[in-house]
């Protein structure tokens, strides 16, 4: 047992060397959960034993992702399990539910809510805590990932509301939706080396690789909306830095009118799809 300040002290130095970014921070967040209390908590206690938490910050400071190593991630009111079999849920992806909240603001009109490439079902569970009458189908073709949004929906009390079905897109899919979110994967295949390395290394190619131009996945989408959005329904498509407008070109490709708004960066994020006249 060592005093806790000691500790902190030292994780913050393993932390450090290895370039994460607030190691002082990440040494709370690290030495809390490894010894399964919360902030609070862990000011009150005067000694702890480092050990189990060297071992975590050993693999923080290789960039394991902080998410993969607590098993958890935040994300709009959830707290949700994450894998490595998933993308790590992102707050820029939050624009889309406040988008969604925006736009379409009659809570007890969304009643069918589809997320394309679900992962951890953070988009899908997110909306339905806003949207208390909807049900929603979540799609990923990873079967891990389905298995955990199904452990989400259950971990948030939405399982009697959500489901979640392993398909390549919405090839198989015959209903319609009032409100349709995806966040797929939209890096060009030659940028991911050069991403930061908790992404490149470590989260799954298949949640992040959009192709040669970063347009595979939305091509495959857009191109499904005209039979996916029920009358009035609205598609929200996250969208990369500097691909906002290529995507609502993609759109009006398909008879569909769209308009991009910013995330709090003042980055268009959240790519809004319906019918033609809608957004012109």
């Amino acid at each position: 047992m060592i005093p806790t300040t000691e500790a902190l002290r030292e994780l913050g130095r393993i932390l450090a060397a290895g370039g994460v970014e607030n190691p002082t921070r990440e040494a709370r967040l690290i030495l809390a959960h490894a010894l399964g209390v919360d902030l609070a908590a862990l000011w009150a206690l005067d000694e702890v034993d480092p050990e189990p938490a060297l071992a975590l910050a050993r693999r923080r400071a290789a960039r394991e992702p902080l998410a993969y190593i607590t098993g958890a991630k935040g994300f709009w009111s959830l707290d949700l399990a994450v894998s490595p079999a998933t993308l790590i849920p992102r707050p820029d992806s939050e624009t889309l539910i406040e988008a969604a909240l925006r736009h379409r603001p009659d809570r007890d009109k969304i009643r069918t809510i589809l997320d394309l490439g679900t992962g951890t079902g953070a988009l899908l569970l997110a909306a339905l805590t806003e949207y208390p009458d909807a049900c929603g189908l979540g799609i990923d073709r990873v079967p891990a990932s389905c298995a955990l949004a199904r452990a989400n929906a259950a971990r948030t009390g939405l399982a009697s509301r959500a489901a979640f079905c392993c398909a390549d897109w919405a090839e198989a899919i015959a209903a319609r939706f009032d409100l349709i979110l995806a966040n797929p994967p939209y890096i060009p295949s030659a940028d991911i080396p050069g991403l930061m390395a908790e992404v490149a290394a470590h989260e799954p190619a298949s949640a992040l690789d959009g192709g040669a131009d970063g347009f595979d996945a939305y091509r495959r989408i857009v191109a499904d909306l005209p039979r996916l959005l029920a009358p009035g329904g609205l598609a929200i498509l996250e969208a990369g830095i500097g691909q906002a407008q290529a995507l609502i070109a993609l759109a009006a490709a398909h008879g569909l009118d769209a308009a991009a708004e910013p995330d709090l960066a003042g980055i268009p994020r959240a790519v809004f799809m319906s019918g033609a006249g809608k957004y012109s």
